[in-house]
C-alpha cells in the first residue's frame, strides 16, 4: 500500500521560503547534528512545510558544502565531456561535480 502523501495536509505553507524558515531549518539541523527523518523534521523544527520541501531546501540551497557561482573551466570541460557520453542526464552529470546540485536550470538559464 505505501505511505500516504505528506503534502496533502491542509495548512502547509507552499511557495518561496522566508529567511526565518531557512534559519529555523538550519538551527534544527545544526542543533541535532543532522536532519534525521525528513518526514518528522518540519514538526520538530516548528515549520509549516512538508518533509520533502525541507529536504529539497537543504539539499539544493542551504547545505554548507554547496559550490555557488560560475563553473570553473575544468568543470565546464567535464560537463561537456559527460554530456557527450550521458546526453541530457543532468542529475548524473551533476553527481560527478562535487558540491554542485542539479545543473539543468543553470545551463538553460532558468536558475536564479
Amino acid at each position: 500500500m505505501g505511505r500516504s502523501p505528506c503534502c496533502d495536509n491542509r495548512g502547509l505553507k507552499r511557495g518561496p521560503w522566508s529567511a526565518e524558515e531557512d534559519e529555523a531549518l538550519l538551527n534544527y539541523i545544526n542543533k541535532n547534528n543532522g536532519h534525521g527523518s525528513w518526514r518528522s523534521l518540519p514538526k520538530l523544527a516548528g515549520l509549516l512545510r512538508c518533509g520533502k520541501s525541507c529536504r529539497l531546501r537543504w539539499t539544493n540551497y542551504l547545505r554548507p558544502d554547496i559550490k555557488r557561482g560560475p563553473f570553473t573551466k575544468d568543470e565546464e570541460k567535464l560537463i561537456i565531456q559527460l554530456h557527450g557520453i550521458l546526453g541530457n542526464r543532468w542529475a548524473a552529470i551533476a553527481s560527478q561535480l562535487p558540491g554542485r546540485t542539479t545543473m539543468r536550470s543553470r545551463i538553460y538559464g532558468t536558475h536564479t
